[in-house]
């Protein structure tokens, strides 16, 4: 039996004859995929701890403060659902660590609980709540830079025994697509990470034939934002819960992520039947959604700071996961 390939090489036979451009480079999307999925040297495909509180997993989310956090979005579905029985719809989370689920092991109110891991088809219909923890922020991005008075989509590219960073001589249809939108000029360098499969991703989940509650936790900004004020784009890495900012170095070992953009999710939602699609910080979310629920958590670990209690305020402190966070829900009738 050979051994497993290297990131490297695995980079270097996947590209071999994708790329037309004279510094063998493909678009940052293109090395994302690989890093992030590919059977053998991906990061999301590999037997590693990723979600987690220790130093041992690279980052944590709020589905780490289990089951303080199942109870909240239970609570916070449910009043969003208003006068329907919340019993009539099932619960399905999108894009669920193997280890399992926010309800799992949790009575809830629901008629059928099931979790879909990232990757894997589905298929729902009838009355469903569907929610996700951030599963946009893990889709691959492409990056663009505004050098000599015009935006140039940035690639990766082999030198020797290393991944280099490259302008590209013509963007990719995908990211070209998104050209229009950019600005017209910008200070120099200026860096934007344009999350453009995040919109495919969302139009997959609501094209099928199902009403009912959408609800999505992850971090990410409103275009203008990224427009106009993130000149180093939001192109992050997380590895035993520290931040980079280096996203070629050890692919494959450690995550890679940018800020998803609102603006496109919340119009995709409303021209597909959605109402109103709201997006707000999680610690409003859950303080103006779930208040009968935080109220009697807050009571019942009144005294000391119990494990539930540092749950909590590791989910609502502005200054942890409260405002870092944001929610955007919508219902389709």
């Amino acid at each position: 039996m050979g051994s497993s390939p290297t990131f490297l090489e695995v980079f270097s036979d996947a590209v071999t004859g994708e790329s037309t451009e004279a510094s063998g480079g493909v678009s940052f999307a293109r090395f994302m995929e690989l890093a992030m999925y590919h059977p053998q040297v991906g990061y999301y495909t590999s037997a590693r701890q990723r979600v987690g509180t220790s130093r041992a997993a690279d980052f944590y989310t709020a589905t780490s403060f289990n089951p303080v956090f199942g109870e909240l979005v239970i609570a916070a579905c449910v009043g969003l659902l208003g006068p329907r029985n919340p019993a009539d719809y099932q619960f399905i989370e999108i894009g669920a660590e193997p280890a399992g689920g926010i309800l799992s092991h949790m009575s809830h109110p629901f008629g059928s609980y099931r979790t879909i891991p990232y990757g894997k088809s589905f298929a729902m219909e009838g009355r469903c709540v569907v929610f996700s923890n951030e599963l946009f922020d893990a889709q691959p991005f492409h990056r663009v830079v505004f050098r000599n008075g015009q935006w140039h989509e940035l690639g990766v590219a082999r030198a020797g025994d290393k991944l280099v960073e490259v302008l590209l001589a013509t963007p990719t249809p995908e990211a070209a697509a998104a050209f229009p939108q950019l600005p017209r000029t910008a200070t120099e360098d200026y860096h934007i990470d344009l999350p453009l499969r995040t919109v495919g991703l969302l139009d997959r989940l609501i094209a099928q034939s199902w009403t009912g509650l959408f609800v999505a936790f992850d971090y990410g900004k409103f275009w203008d934002v990224l427009a106009e004020d993130t000149p180093e784009g939001t192109g992050r890495t997380y590895s035993n819960q520290r931040m980079g900012i280096d996203l070629l170095t050890r692919p494959g070992e450690i995550d890679i992520t940018c800020h998803i953009c609102w603006d496109w999710l919340v119009d995709h939602l409303q021209m597909n039947g959605f109402g109103e699609a709201l997006v707000e910080s999680q610690e409003a979310f859950f303080t103006k959604r779930a208040e009968s629920t935080l109220a009697a958590i807050v009571a019942a670990e009144a005294a000391g700071h119990s494990p539930r209690k540092r749950s909590l305020m590791r989910l609502l402190h502005p200054s942890n996961m409260g405002q870092k966070f944001q929610v955007m829900h919508a219902l389709r009738e």
